[in-house]
């Protein structure tokens, strides 16, 4: 069947549906696949909406599919290329997958706010750039959906408050998508700390990139079959360039993490994932520190966050990149994905009784969300612990950008005496696709 687009109808209309494919599944009313594998029966799927279909939206989409527990019904996307690969590549998944059951129809939309519309979807996942997500998730808690968003949450902490606000009102279900949470190496990790075993915690090493720079690149031609309007949505306008959104023809994630127009650079881009896990290790998912020592060059300090209990937390390159240095009294734990050293040796290892701490265990990310919405319950990284962990960065990134130190209030979530920080806690949307934070 033909999927091709009429780039002028794409543009000229928020919701298309742009071809169908009929796939008959093995068993319809459940039971197990001819190689075993377990078929929920249709009425047991959860009915998704994916909001973003680039680089990320694509890893995404294949996680959530391999589940064999949701079905795509509809796709937000205001890339038309991007959008007809996302198509081609789900189609490919199920002619390859039996055990997935059929796959009827997606609808294409280029305004994420109809496809929440639709009351046949059940949750949405959140895969746009940071400066998005608040506005996206705000609307859909409200209009009734279950969320998974991609981190780091948000681009400011009162985007990030408001999204909780949100869901706590709407009592939705939220992921955030710090999938290290359901990663064996960094549960570990948490649970060595919990429960003492390098002793006392004194200092953390965390390297995870720079902070942002204002955005500088020089303006190309809109591609067509982008609608920049819609990419910039509740953003002052700023030029294109391709950094920002690349073509299909480049596999790459694209570079406006890199600007604090539209991300947080590498603090927030992996910071999301590291400075979670020393949140978690900590405790602290529901505060966080209350100083940030900005960087001293001429005694070569690197910025320091430093929380009530004495423990500091710098981010400072070392050795292992993207990665965390736990120092405690008695031992030293390093972590990186796929990677975990511990002194004493035996501590990597180390089988955590029963009897002793132990975190909130989940073993892939993207069940846990689908169990989550099936139970009415908290997943793994909820609303607020995303939100926390989201606001460490982006005080880190205040205190970059101003150059000084800084007293942080966790609870009220305010800088202690200082107006020109306070007024970087948030930032001015449009009011044709902001929200109030």
């Amino acid at each position: 069947m033909n999927q091709n687009i009429d780039r002028r109808e794409f543009i000229g209309k928020s919701a298309l549906s742009i071809g169908s494919f009929f796939l008959v599944p093995r068993n319809v009313l459940g039971g197990k696949s001819a190689s075993g594998l377990k078929i929920l029966a249709p009425s047991d799927m959860i009915n998704l909406g994916f909001i973003g279909t680039g680089k990320q939206g694509k890893g995404l989409t294949n996680s959530f599919l391999n589940t064999a527990e949701t079905k795509i019904t509809a796709i937000s996307e205001v890339y038309e290329a991007k959008a007809q690969l996302a198509l081609d590549r789900i189609k490919s998944i199920y002619e390859k997958n039996s055990n997935l059951g059929s796959q009827a129809k997606i609808d294409l939309y280029t305004d994420y706010r109809e496809l929440l519309a639709r009351k046949d979807i059940d949750a949405v996942v959140i895969a746009t750039p940071d400066h998005w997500h608040a506005a996206m998730a705000v609307n859909a808690a409200a209009a009734g959906k279950d969320i998974y968003c991609e981190k780091p949450l948000s681009l400011t902490v009162k985007e990030g408050r408001a999204m909780v606000n949100a869901n706590r009102k709407y009592n939705r279900v939220f992921q955030t998508g710090s999938m290290q949470r359901s990663w064996p190496e960094f549960r570990q990790t948490a649970e060595l700390v919990r429960n003492g075993y390098i002793g006392e915690i004194k200092h953390i090493k965390v390297n995870v990139g720079p902070p942002p720079v204002s955005y500088n690149l020089p303006s190309q031609e809109i591609p067509s079959g982008l609608d920049w309007q819609k990419w910039l949505g509740p953003n002052e306008f700023q030029v294109f360039n391709e950094e920002l959104a690349p073509p299909v023809t480049r596999d790459v994630f694209p570079n406006w993490r890199l600007y604090r127009e539209f991300g947080g650079g590498m603090v927030t881009d992996w910071g999301a994932h590291m400075f979670d896990i020393v949140q978690w290790a900590l405790d602290m998912d529901d505060s966080g520190p209350t100083e940030v020592i900005a960087p001293d060059s001429s005694t070569n300090s690197p910025l320091t966050y430093r929380y009530t209990n004495g423990i500091t937390m710098s981010h400072e390159n070392w050795d292992w990149n993207n990665a965390i240095h736990f120092m405690g009294t008695e031992g030293e734990i390093k972590v990186q994905r796929k990677k975990l050293e511990t002194n004493p040796v035996e501590l990597s290892t180390r089988v955590i009784g029963v009897n002793e701490k132990h975190v909130y265990k989940s073993e892939n990310h993207y069940k846990d969300f689908l169990n989550a919405i099936r139970m009415r319950s908290k997943p793994v990284c909820d609303v607020e612990i995303g939100h926390r962990t989201a606001s460490v960065c982006n005080i880190g990134n205040i205190a970059y950008r101003l150059g000084r130190s800084l007293k942080w209030d966790p609870i009220k979530e305010q800088f202690l005496k200082d107006k020109e920080a306070n007024a970087l806690l948030g930032r001015k949307m449009n009011k044709d696709w902001g929200i109030k934070i």
